[in-house]
């Protein structure tokens, strides 16, 4: 349908570029000195008749033509769609802004030049056309410095409150962080600042897990809704569903880190693999564990508490108790002492980003 309509206006077109020729050829001095030439302006039935000829044959033409031209044309859009859909929205909305703007300076200076001339027409659009490239070019690869300006100017004139709010950025949550729910507690306790963004693949994930025959995961993805409503209607806190999708890409963790690169956002996750891929790809990253273990209790060398020992190490003699928060304790010697209180001194404790350890030796059993 696309391309038919693409035939017709471009032999619509080729009508109106052969009526612009034969009107200019008619205008030519060195034509006008020819005798038919005379002849045929001087009688309005045969200029008429010359001129309907003209714009037969370049509608002939371009008809003939114009199969090829609307395939380069359908292939040209197709392009362009999809290098759109590869650039951040950012980039969309400062090159289209440039493109604007350089429209208005070229169209300002260039009305200017009152000529009435078909060659100059075409010039102008050239310039035009130029002109917009440059702008569009100069908006993209300067968008950080405009973005810096305009958040400049808002802080200069805006109130300490929207100042605050300025600073705050999209906050991108994933699935393993909102089926974990401690950050509907870690928002109730306001350290979380800016909005939630909540993606709409990320609810559909939730969804698929809500409705799975696995009973574990159906109530993970239960617990996750659940969470979700608890942040959207308990929190005062700005939540927003976002619509943007790329379907170019089918992993969901590859669609968050596009979408928190396009909001120049943050990613709220749990997940350790999530967490490396993004820094690597220089998307930052809010991982709730690390926070739970920066604000564990530091426990030093030397320093003796009370465990009970639960169950066997991986190393012979080993035995293995826990904190209340989850921390594994690893206790030389303590496998004979299984299922008793036991005081240990700490020798050494491991943190990683995925938790922390505690190694120990037995001081004494307490019975």
């Amino acid at each position: 349908m696309i391309k038919k309509i693409l035939r017709v206006l471009f032999t619509l077109a080729g009508s109106a570029i052969g009526y612009i020729v034969a009107k200019e050829v008619l205008e030519l001095s060195y034509v006008n000195r020819l005798t038919y030439i005379q002849y045929i302006v001087g009688n309005e039935i045969y200029k008429a008749i010359y001129i309907s000829i003209i714009i037969l044959l370049f509608s002939l033409l371009m008809f003939m033509v114009s199969p090829i031209l609307a395939k380069w044309t359908m292939n040209g859009i197709e392009q362009v769609e999809h290098a759109i859909q590869k650039r951040p929205i950012n980039e969309i909305i400062f090159g289209t802004l440039g493109a604007i703007i350089g429209l208005l300076i070229s169209t300002l200076f260039l009305s200017q030049l009152n000529i009435d001339s078909i060659i100059w027409t075409v010039i102008t659009s050239i310039i035009t056309v130029i002109i917009m490239i440059v702008c569009v070019d100069v908006a993209i690869k300067k968008k950080e410095d405009i973005n810096g300006f305009i958040s400049g100017f808002k802080k200069s004139s805006g109130s300490k409150e929207k100042k605050s709010k300025g600073r705050a950025t999209a906050k991108v949550l994933d699935t393993s962080v909102i089926i974990d729910g401690r950050i509907l507690d870690i928002c109730k306790t306001g350290f979380v600042e800016g909005t939630l963004v909540i993606p709409q693949f990320v609810l559909e994930e939730l969804r698929h897990i809500a409705d799975s025959s696995d009973d574990l995961k159906r109530v993970r993805g239960r617990r996750g809704l659940d969470v979700l409503n608890s942040i959207q209607n308990d929190l005062n806190v700005p939540v927003e569903i976002s619509d943007t999708d790329f379907p170019d890409i089918k992993e969901v963790d590859s669609k968050l880190l596009k979408l928190a690169q396009e909001l120049n956002g943050k990613v709220l996750t749990n997940d350790f693999n999530l967490n490396k891929v993004a820094q690597f790809q220089g998307v930052e990253v809010l991982n709730i564990n690390e926070l739970a273990n920066s604000i564990k209790p530091i426990l030093l060398p030397g320093e003796e508490m009370v465990v009970q020992l639960v169950k066997d190490g991986k190393e012979p003699g080993q035995g293995v108790a826990y904190l209340d928060d989850g921390t594994m304790i690893v206790v030389e010697g303590g496998r004979k002492y299984m299922g008793q209180n036991v005081k240990i001194e700490v020798t050494s404790a491991l943190q990683t980003a995925a938790g922390r350890m505690i190694f120990g030796r037995v001081i004494e059993s307490i019975q």
